[in-house]
């Protein structure tokens, strides 16, 4: 079996996974089938970005299961006209999904080596409405308001201020608890003032934390 044919492969398993869960969005199957998944990962990895495993990057970091990130993306109901904020670029592989789906996409991380790593994937692609930003992701970003946004680390408590970075009726979906347990990913909806809340599922993920790396 070829890489090639494993990735094809390793997509359809996903996606019948997907749809156990409930979720059949053809537009986010599109989107992520047009981005190879494997060319976001250290190449020792490759032949696990469809197993649904937490899988190691640079600085330190981690590539979030397949099945975690499809959930998430579908939970943030993106589509064409919509301005994304997404706090942890990671690999940058999130954020080259949500550009295939939304107007445009501001995606922030701590670390330099990540935010170059993830622009360069993205001119490769051709995806040209992105930024990409080395940015403290706890103050979330002057550039708003926004329809959606996504965040892959965990609040400890329910993020307040983030209401006033999402437009009328937008959208973030977030993990929220302690940063040495287990989580819940959330989606909240903004309704005037104040976040109407929906528990989608646990999670263990790292905690938001202040600051820019400044080594890396």
């Amino acid at each position: 079996m070829t890489a090639g044919e494993g990735e094809r492969e390793g997509f359809a398993a996903f996606m019948l996974r997907m749809r156990a869960r409930g979720i059949d969005s053809k537009d986010l199957f599109t989107a992520m089938e047009a981005i190879p998944r494997s060319t976001f990962v250290p190449a020792e990895w490759k032949k696990w970005v469809w197993s649904n495993r937490t899988l190691p990057i640079e600085c330190g970091e981690s590539f979030e299961p397949c099945d975690l990130q499809g959930a998430v993306l579908n939970a943030l109901d993106l589509k064409p006209g919509v301005r994304v904020l997404e706090i942890g670029t990671g690999s940058g592989y999130t954020s080259a999904i949500m550009a295939r789906l939304a107007d445009r996409v501001l995606t922030l991380d701590r670390y330099k080596t990540l935010c170059e790593q993830a622009r360069q994937r993205h001119e490769a692609f051709g995806l040209s409405n992105i930024i990409v930003k080395q940015a403290d992701g706890t103050e979330g970003a002057a550039d708003g308001p926004f329809d959606r946004i996504v965040v892959w680390a965990a609040f400890e408590e329910l993020p307040r201020r983030f209401v006033d970075f999402l437009a009328s009726g937008g959208v973030m979906v977030a993990p929220l608890g302690p940063g040495d347990d287990v989580q819940i990913m959330t989606r909240f909806t903004k309704i005037g003032s104040r976040f109407e809340r929906v528990d989608l599922e646990p999670v263990r993920l790292q905690p938001l934390i202040k600051g820019v790396a400044q080594a890396l």
